[in-house]
């Protein structure tokens, strides 16, 4: 039962991305049909740079909503279940994550916070906790498949596993839902194992598709200056209520 390190693979992107997003902007201020300009775009007719530009120039305008016809796919493994309980409350997504009824759970894996490990005694008491609680599953298992639940003693058993149990989930968004995400789970606020796992995903939507991702992150760095209350603000930048208002 080692503990486990995140993993954050990017397997799919909606195909021809880029031309994908300046169609549907275009079709948003253009009198005619998209659809005849789309063999152009894939013939290479209006170059990359160009249809770049174009996006750059609406989106800085705050019109987003064409962005949501491409979506990204990530593979994300060795997190703990208590990260996915919070990937799973942003609700524009589609998800498929590792089954604990139907995969079975003994000698498990498990995600160790820094925290913890950089605390001696922290980790002694969390690594015996992860023990026991394997312990007890392997157990249960026993127990009640003597007592006729067979396969289905997984579905039961795994009553006992900790928050920190490693799964895997595949994540789907589109890019406006993942600019949401960002602002909210790259900031220093967010739970560290979130925000590192959204800090891998920003990196490789920057890499595919930097139009829409060079300036994506946290809400501060966008905007500069910190949106948050001050007791919950990190100091980073300035909250808005502290910018001159000749600045703002």
């Amino acid at each position: 039962m080692p503990a486990i390190s995140q993993s954050v693979t990017l397997l799919a992107h909606t195909p021809d991305a880029l031309s994908l997003i300046y169609a549907a902007f275009r079709q948003c201020y253009h009198p005619g049909d998209v659809a005849d300009l789309w063999p152009r775009l894939l013939a290479g007719e209006i170059p990359p740079e160009k249809q770049a530009d174009f996006v750059g120039r609406i989106l800085a305008s705050g019109h987003e909503s064409p962005i949501e016809h491409v979506s990204f796919s990530f593979a994300v493994a060795g997190v703990s279940r208590a990260l996915t309980h919070q990937l799973v409350r942003h609700r524009l997504a589609s998800y498929s994550q590792q089954s604990q009824r139907y995969v079975d759970a003994a000698g498990f894996d498990y995600v160790l916070p820094p925290a913890v490990a950089a605390i001696p005694e922290a980790r002694e008491r969390f690594e015996a906790a992860m023990e026991r609680a394997g312990a007890a599953y392997a157990e249960l298992q026993e127990i009640l498949s003597r007592h006729g639940r067979g396969a289905k003693a997984n579905e039961d058993a795994r009553f006992v596993l900790p928050n920190a149990c490693e799964t895997k989930i595949v994540v789907t968004m589109n890019c406006r839902s993942l600019l949401h995400f960002f602002e909210l789970r790259c900031c220093l606020r967010a739970q560290w194992e979130i925000r590192a796992m959204a800090m891998a995903m920003l990196g490789l939507c920057r890499e595919a598709l930097p139009v829409i991702f060079a300036r994506a992150g946290a809400r501060c760095e966008r905007l500069g200056y910190c949106p948050e209350e001050e007791r919950f603000s990190c100091g980073r930048f300035p909250r808005l209520a502290e910018i001159p208002r000749s600045s703002v």
